[in-house]
């Protein structure tokens, strides 16, 4: 099956909840408003639905190869990714100084979701270029700047990211990796790294590789953790790429999912130290790969839409080709499609909502970033910024979770077909799982809501986002309409269970660590499915005023109905989870450990 994009749906959230227009008035935005938008978003479509779709069945079939140190990749991905780079769609969020197009977020997330639905394996590889990206715009020195960036942004050359090692899964605190001071200002690497994502490959002349390590004397722990750009080749003062770096690929990952994307194991320094340079200063190298996590943890969530979308996708058109059983209702007098049944209807009706939900959070918070960026106002700024970080441990968290339903839903629709590979959709559920695992686990996230985004402020960030939903709950009642009112219901009954489980966790957080923690990734999802529902319900206000404008009517009506759906099957299960949460944690740590 090839990916249709939902241009419809990601053009709506663009301008009715992301407020498009209002980006382009921001300094540097000029040229972003709806039309420019929608003129990349479809020039996206084409290049996703022709070139990268068809690749992605291929890649499962026939994953990247290592052979004697050297990665190929799946046949056809070397020339879509030159087709790739030759587009400028690796530029397309970053700076014109470095020769990048400049767009916001706010359409650069949806493009990255185009390529994740298409291709995932494909997609990861600008993924982690986007993120090396960002962390030598924050952090990088001039030199290395001008070294790096330009052929980064391009995607001449791509970018990895370096943390894990054997013995430091995600305590970094144990990375062991050294980094040994040169009189010339470099630095020996030396070390092995596991789970790197495109570590190695042949579709681009040089890898960036961006790598934790710690200096010699530097202090244990996570303070003596410095951040090294260590090329695959060493670049010659005339921008061209030169000798080999003492960094090799030792081997690849055989997984169960994303096999087109190699999964490498690095080890630098066999040979005397792979030259390196340090990025900022020594000691902050895990203040600066939250930079490039940050925006790799957001960009995993928006794959969890993206697989998600592709999941419904073919399910909807499995189940309108599929013949069995007559419908209960007596609609039809002898076997006809199975979407006729009420319960695929409801699989179908969850995979929608979850998706469209998910897909308006992603974009809402984009839309923060970019406010939060270039806004002339310090406190818009800071309040964006505000909105953005406690939004993305949610997006990342809820999405991928989500996926993980969705695309299980997919194969169910399908029934026994859907557990044959050759119908594809196992691929999706296959390919979601690592979603909730890399770029830091569900639990991480909900660790960085509970410690970061809730007790840290006592609670104060998450009751302002309360106050946001509680003024949206009387729209819908001022509303009138039985489908408004019956959101604002579950809206605000979700809401207030909210607010129990944030003054639980801010109460808590200290005191009775165990106890909060215990509930932190039900209070995750939680809090995910609630700021997935504000948004569907301004989506169900929105289409309820372009309806009555004639706006469109059958893709508003269908919005509507989505929205309604979110309502009452998906929103109606935050009261439960805040049960969990502030009344469950004894007997999740009452068992003896030798009693498991």
């Amino acid at each position: 099956m090839s990916y249709v994009a939902p241009l419809k749906d990601m053009l709506f959230n663009i301008k009715h909840l992301s407020n498009i227009e209002q980006i382009a008035q921001l300094p540097g935005m000029e040229d972003a408003g709806f039309d420019t938008a929608q003129a990349v978003l479809e020039e996206a479509a084409k290049f996703n639905e022709g070139v990268l779709s068809p690749l992605n069945w291929v890649g499962d079939q026939n994953p990247t190869s290592w052979k004697d140190g050297v990665v190929t990749a799946t046949p056809g991905f070397k020339e879509a990714f030159k087709q790739y780079t030759e587009a400028g769609w690796q530029g397309l969020q970053h700076p014109v100084s470095f020769g990048g197009q400049g767009l916001p977020k706010t359409i650069g997330s949806v493009v990255g979701e185009m390529q994740n639905s298409a291709n995932m394996s494909f997609a990861l590889c600008p993924l982690l270029t986007d993120g090396a990206i960002e962390a030598l715009l924050t952090a990088g020195s001039d030199a290395l700047k001008a070294t790096y960036l330009e052929k980064l942004v391009s995607g001449e050359w791509t970018g990895t990211m370096n943390l894990t090692e054997p013995q430091a899964g995600s305590d970094l605190a144990a990375v062991r990796t050294k980094a040994d001071p040169q009189p010339d200002g470099s630095y020996k690497i030396a070390g092995t790294k596991i789970f790197i994502t495109w570590g190695e490959h042949d579709m681009a002349e040089n890898i960036v590789h961006l790598v934790l390590a710690r200096v010699t004397g530097a202090p244990e722990g996570v303070k003596g953790i410095s951040l090294f750009v260590v090329p695959k080749f060493m670049v010659k003062a005339d921008g061209s790429v030169g000798a080999r770096n003492d960094v090799h690929c030792v081997s690849i990952e055989h997984k169960m999912g994303i096999k087109a994307s190699p999964t490498a194991v690095l080890q630098f320094g066999d040979n005397g130290g792979a030259e390196g340079y340090l990025v900022g200063q020594e000691n902050r190298g895990l203040e600066y790969m939250f930079i490039m996590m940050n925006a790799a943890r957001y960009g995993v969530g928006v794959q969890g839409i993206a697989i998600a979308q592709m999941a419904y996708q073919k399910a909807v058109d499995f189940a309108k080709e599929r013949i069995q059983s007559r419908p209960v209702d007596g609609s039809l007098k002898v076997a006809g499609p199975i979407i006729h049944h009420p319960d695929v209807k409801r699989m179908l009706m969850t995979m929608r909502a979850y998706t469209e939900g998910c897909r308006a959070l992603a974009s809402v918070a984009a839309a923060a970033y970019d406010a939060a960026h270039h806004c002339l106002n310090a406190e818009i700024r800071q309040e964006n910024e505000t909105f953005y970080e406690f939004m993305v441990p949610l997006i990342k968290g809820f999405s991928t979770e989500m996926s993980l339903e969705v695309t299980s839903l997919g194969v169910q629709v399908h029934g026994g077909m859907g557990y044959i590979e050759e119908t594809g959709c196992a691929q999706f559920y296959r390919d979601a799982k690592i979603l909730t695992i890399y770029e830091g686990t569900t639990a991480i996230q909900a660790n960085d809501l509970v410690g970061r985004k809730t007790a840290r402020d006592g609670g104060q960030t998450a009751k302002a986002l309360a106050f946001q939903i509680q003024a949206c709950e009387a729209e819908l009642l001022q509303n009138g309409s039985d489908d408004a009112q019956a959101m604002a219901k579950r809206l605000q009954a979700a809401r207030l269970a909210f607010i129990d489980v944030v003054d639980f966790v801010a109460g808590n957080t200290k005191a009775h660590p165990n106890d909060v923690f215990a509930g932190s990734v039900p209070y995750l999802m939680l809090a995910g499915n609630l700021m997935a529902g504000w948004q569907m319900a301004r989506a169900l206000l929105v289409a309820q005023e372009q309806v009555a404008l004639g706006e469109d009517v059958a893709f508003m009506q269908a919005k509507i109905i989505t929205a309604r759906f979110y309502a009452d099957h998906i929103l109606t299960k935050v009261p439960g989870l805040r049960d969990a949460v502030v009344e469950g944690a004894a007997c999740v740590t009452a068992m003896p450990l030798d009693a498991f």
